[in-house]
């Protein structure tokens, strides 16, 4: 085989895509092709992707299931990048793993459109909850609102995320660029390398409205926190307002990670369509899209492990009621009785906090005192 068929533009287009029928074909004997041992390799990690994804997401949709507390406004966004995050390792992850047992893509044209959509679909969806999460903090610690929980605004922003994901996404199912192969054969997404117009215009318009746009947007929220935060807190340091803090750093560390994850995998696309030829390798292309998958397995480990709220009612679905006495706290039962929160003993209190909500997100699954007579956030 010619050596110039694994250098050059070449190299590059088999890296991200193979756009005709015939190469999709031959894929398996191609260019770029990943060793026996690589391929191995990458089965390995798409398989741990695949598995802790899906069972991690899984627990989190089992605690909300379980604890009717967890359902609070804020935590409706965590559940819909859960939901998004699950399928995509049930009807996605699966069939890359599948493919790369075998070392080729074994669905031909049609399941490459499908993975191409489902992937690019469910991840932009993450990608605009966690957008609107950061505007649902940036807007609790910095206006003053009296009113109790609001579901209305959530659930309109989760069908939003969907419908803005679904009109990005399904245009190159009709005709607007296209799915193809990318990495090693065995994974598909936007056809990055199509040197059209056509294709040019759809990739710009995608890297700006779900990528760009929506990244700006998170830093001006969390630039604005940062600073609200700061100086808030030099005059009030109440339980209330560490708990929203908390909450703010967790949501933060979310779209950290999410960034870091994703934004390799988008560099990279973005110097494969716009760059100069031979500038990534096509087993180097790999990476990337591995790193963007493995998003879906560590955003439900940061809602478990930085949220109390959920981490307590981890430990009790559970049953690690030892948690309770390495802490010096009072085992935590089986049943828990979580006292109401009464406005009228605290409202004064709590007056100068942004949302009384939030101030109750992290009593679930607490085990208060039965000798308390007012709410834990009045006794500090």
């Amino acid at each position: 085989m010619d050596s110039r068929m694994f250098s050059g533009q070449a190299g590059l287009n088999y890296s991200f895509n193979l756009s005709d029928d015939q190469e999709l074909a031959d894929a398996p004997a191609g260019r770029g092709k990943l060793s026996p041992a690589g391929f191995v390799a990458l089965s390995v990690v798409l398989g741990f992707i695949m598995t802790f994804g899906f069972l991690n997401n899984f627990i989190v949709l089992l605690l909300f299931c379980k604890f009717k507390k967890l359902r609070t406004p804020v935590n409706m966004l965590l559940l819909n990048i859960s939901v998004s995050d699950m399928l995509v390792c049930l009807f996605g992850t699966t069939l890359s793993f599948a493919s790369s047992i075998r070392g080729r893509w074994l669905l031909g044209r049609s399941g490459c459109s499908w993975y191409g959509f489902i992937n690019s679909c469910f991840g932009i969806v993450s990608l605009i909850s966690l957008v609107i999460l950061s505007y649902d903090r940036y807007s609790t610690l910095t206006v003053y609102n009296k009113r109790g929980p609001n579901y209305r605004k959530p659930l309109l922003a989760v069908g939003g995320s969907w419908l803005y994901s679904l009109f990005w996404t399904v245009p190159p199912l009709l005709g607007w660029s296209s799915y193809g192969i990318e990495g090693a054969g065995t994974s598909c997404s936007v056809s990055w390398t199509v040197r059209t117009a056509q294709s040019h215009a759809y990739i710009v318009c995608l890297f700006i409205f779900c990528l760009g746009i929506p990244v700006l947007v998170m830093i001006y929220c969390y630039s604005r926190l940062l600073w609200a935060v700061k100086q808030v807190g030099k005059i009030r340091k109440t339980a209330a307002r560490k708990r929203e803090y908390h909450i703010l750093f967790m949501v933060l560390t979310t779209a950290a990670c999410y960034l870091l994850c994703w934004m390799p995998y988008g560099i990279v696309a973005m110097m494969a369509t716009f760059g100069p030829p031979s500038i990534i390798s096509p087993v180097a292309s790999v990476v990337p899209s591995l790193l963007a998958k493995s998003s879906t397995v560590i955003n439900p480990l940061i809602y478990i492990l930085m949220n109390k709220q959920f981490y307590r009612c981890f430990l009790i679905l559970f049953h690690c009621d030892h948690w309770s006495a390495e802490n010096g706290n009072i085992s935590v039962p089986s049943k828990t009785t979580v006292i109401p929160l009464n406005r009228r003993v605290y409202s004064n209190t709590v007056a100068c906090t942004a949302q009384i909500s939030t101030d109750a997100l992290n009593q679930c699954c607490s085990t208060p005192n039965t000798k308390r007579t007012t709410p834990p956030e009045v006794q500090n």
